[in-house]
């Protein structure tokens, strides 16, 4: 997943309008506009990552939808508990501040912190791996024995989401 990190950090920073090329040359600029530019590639990843983890909930709705056909509506609460846990970490991730503060935001982050941000970004990329293959046990273990279990497992790593998001945000807001 860094490939995908690495393409929108290139594809933001080649985006500059021939303005902003011009004052990245302006003493007192060049900082201004890099740290512009990271604020977008922040916004954009944050976006890339929520819009993954979209649709693994989409396929948790999917396999919710086939609980209840199947009749197991026992199960449903363990299910609809991964489901609100990722879509309350989708929200999160979507509301986040950027990772960059502007000139007069009150938050301040460095290169070295938005680079912790990155590497927790990255995290969340290879978690969303994780869920999927939570989500793939799931599915597959429908109407065994072993289902139980593997709803117990998508919920512990749909709650790893929330908290690597957690993690991510006290990175930020850190003295």
């Amino acid at each position: 997943m860094s490939d995908e990190i690495d393409q929108i950090v290139r594809k933001v920073a080649g985006d500059l309008d021939p303005f902003k090329k011009i004052l990245s040359n302006v003493p007192g600029f060049k900082g201004y506009i890099d740290r512009q530019i990271r604020r977008d590639q922040d916004k954009i990843l944050r976006d890339t990552i929520a819009s993954r983890f979209e649709e693994l909930w989409q396929r948790i709705s999917a396999l919710q939808r086939e609980v209840i056909s199947q009749g197991e509506l026992h199960l449903i609460d363990d299910l609809e508990s991964a489901a609100i846990k990722l879509r309350s970490f989708i929200d999160r991730i979507r509301r986040a501040p950027r990772g960059y503060s502007g000139l007069f935001d009150a938050v301040k982050i460095d290169t070295d912190e938005l680079e912790r941000l990155y590497q927790y970004d990255a995290a969340l990329f290879a978690l969303a791996e994780d869920v999927s293959r939570a989500i793939d046990n799931a599915e597959a273990s429908l109407g065994s024995d072993g289902f139980s279990a593997a709803l117990r497992h998508l919920r512990t790593t749909a709650q790893h989401c929330i908290d690597l998001y957690e993690r991510r945000a006290k990175a930020i807001f850190q003295e």
